[in-house]
Order: C-alpha cells, then sequence, then structure tokens
C-alpha cells in the first residue's frame, strides 16, 4: 500500500517515487503563488537504487507516492565480484543483491547487513561491525 503526499509535503530526507525510481528528497524550494496560478515545487532527490540525481518542477498541489519500505537484517554468506549472497535473519530466505560502491570496503562474509526492501526491489544499505 503506498501512502500519497503532496509537493509541498516532500521534505529533505522523504523518500517519494518519481519516474517509477524511490529518491530521496535532498532539497525544496516553493515558490510563491503568483497572480495566475498555485506555488511550483523544485525537488531535488537522488534515486536511492540507482544513486541519480533528479530535479523536478511541479505544482504544488501534485501528489507524490511514498513507497513502503521494510528494513530487514541479513547475513553475508558469499560475496562474488559486485554481488552479495545475504540470508535474511528472521525468514532465513536468501538473497543476491548488489553491492553499492558506498558499502563495498567494509561488507565481507559473515558480517550482518540492513537491506531495504522498497515496493519489491532490494537494496544493501548498511554493513554492521
Amino acid at each position: 500500500m503506498l501512502k500519497i503526499i503532496e509537493a509541498t509535503s516532500a521534505k529533505p530526507g522523504t523518500i517519494i517515487m518519481i519516474d517509477g525510481e524511490p529518491c530521496e528528497v535532498k532539497s525544496q524550494d516553493v515558490s510563491k503563488t503568483g497572480k495566475h496560478g498555485a506555488s511550483k515545487v523544485r525537488i531535488e532527490a537522488v534515486g536511492v537504487i540507482d544513486g541519480k540525481k533528479r530535479v523536478i518542477v511541479k505544482p504544488g498541489s501534485e501528489r507524490f507516492e511514498v513507497p513502503l519500505i521494510q528494513k530487514r537484517r541479513g547475513q553475508v554468506l558469499a560475496i562474488t565480484g559486485d554481488t552479495a549472497n545475504i540470508m535474511d535473519v528472521e525468514s532465513y530466505e536468501t538473497l543476491d543483491l548488489p553491492i553499492s560502491d558506498e558499502i563495498k570496503e567494509n561488507i565481507a562474509e559473515g558480517k550482518q547487513v540492513e537491506y531495504w526492501d522498497i515496493e519489491g526491489r532490494k537494496i544493501i544499505k548498511r554493513v554492521f561491525g
């Protein structure tokens, strides 16, 4: 189930869907209402999964979907190239997830990680220990 918010409510740190991609809002500027219409909102956001920067300008009444994010823990079983084989510590399900550049130097077999499940797409966000 997705939550819907207006563009003026998309504060920095909020994760919204832009063009089908979950993106974290980095900055938001709201222009005043003019005599010919609604306020405009300029949002700068970075893709949570792809890391791409997106800048959009929308009317203040425009609505955005806020994706449901499940934060889960797993243990790294094996690392092959840029992929980590992870076992969820609760469901014991095994997953093959890509390793991002931010966590590359910290990840190792046997370590615990936090991964996010965003509308069925999974990404490793943090390494513990």
